[in-house]
């Protein structure tokens, strides 16, 4: 039997710590996940790929800048910039993807869908930014460029340094989501959704672009539950989720339900901009009739008891 899974594929997947994010490196890494995707293809399942864009979405903001800076050239607005990387990351894994195929002489079509996600421009999540997006920088960085500009940015949880976040409302609906859920059900790898969408709001019947960067995961969530999907997997840079993270006592969590992950998240064990969201979204696709959400990297993408799996 054909089950149908929902991928959302973490920063890492493009683009890893200490990388400068060329095009080398990042097709490196494209190449990696592409070769762990496989093992779902292989156990007969239907695919739906979301991903991540926060490092480039960044570095596309910072292109602009120094265009505006060196030669007056025109800033484009966040949605533009999410429309931008989600045409160039879903590039790279279309290609990857389709001569990963051919070499295993599989016939699938791989399809990348430029996708709008509406969100509430009244949303409260835009009075506070949290979402991390662009390079890490020093806190002395950091503090210059908030003087320039008024950015805000936060210290990432795993010390890496200090970046830039901006506001991440929430999804509420997939523009075209009935026709992901009719070619990924006809056998077709479906790239949508990447870096969470591009975001637009709904006034007096017509969509707008608007400043913010979807969270990917929920995004993913969101669009497992509306083409029904089976199986969620979220993968990440850990091959499990932990509790007391980083302290003498901690553990990782194999299997739990719904109510243990509330349990934990009441506890403060998931932070803001770490595994809170992508726990979130796991919750938000078992709540409404998804099968199990799997959190975990992607060497453990279809390994029997790989990564931690929420159930009911």
């Amino acid at each position: 039997m054909t089950k149908l899974a929902v991928v959302a594929l973490g920063g890492n997947a493009l683009l890893r710590s200490g990388q400068k994010g060329t095009y080398a490196e990042q097709l490196q890494n494209v190449q990696d996940t592409c070769d762990a995707l496989l093992q779902l293809l292989s156990n007969n399942y239907n695919l739906v790929i979301g991903h991540g864009n926060g490092p480039q979405v960044g570095n596309v903001l910072l292109q602009h800048d120094a265009g505006h800076k060196e030669y007056d050239l025109q800033v484009m607005p966040m949605d533009f910039c999410v429309a931008e990387t989600q045409g160039s990351i879903g590039y790279m894994l279309e290609r990857t993807l389709r001569n990963e195929l051919a070499a295993r002489h599989i016939d699938r079509n791989v399809i990348t869908m430029l996708t709008e996600v509406v969100v509430d421009r009244n949303d409260e999540r835009f009075k506070n930014p949290t979402k991390p997006i662009g390079p890490y920088y020093t806190k002395e960085k950091a503090d210059e460029f908030s003087r320039i500009d008024g950015s805000v940015f936060r210290e990432d949880p795993k010390g890496n340094g200090w970046r830039k976040v901006v506001a991440s409302p929430t999804p509420l609906e997939i523009i075209n989501v009935d026709v992901i859920k009719r070619l990924s059900s006809e056998g077709n790898i479906v790239i949508a959704a990447g870096g969470g969408g591009i975001p637009v709001y709904r006034e007096n019947g017509m969509l707008n672009g608007i400043e913010a960067v979807i969270d990917k995961d929920l995004a993913s969530a969101l669009t497992a539950v509306q083409i029904g999907a089976d199986e969620f997997y979220i993968l990440t840079d850990v091959p499990k989720v932990y509790i007391n993270f980083r302290k003498p006592d901690e553990k990782a969590l194999d299997t739990i339900t719904v109510a243990q992950a509330e349990e934990y998240m009441a506890q403060g064990q998931f932070s803001e901009g770490s595994m809170l969201p992508k726990v979130k979204a796991a919750l938000h696709f078992v709540r409404n009739g998804g099968g199990e959400c799997v959190i975990t990297d992607a060497t453990q993408l279809g390994v029997p008891g790989g990564g931690t799996r929420i159930v009911k």
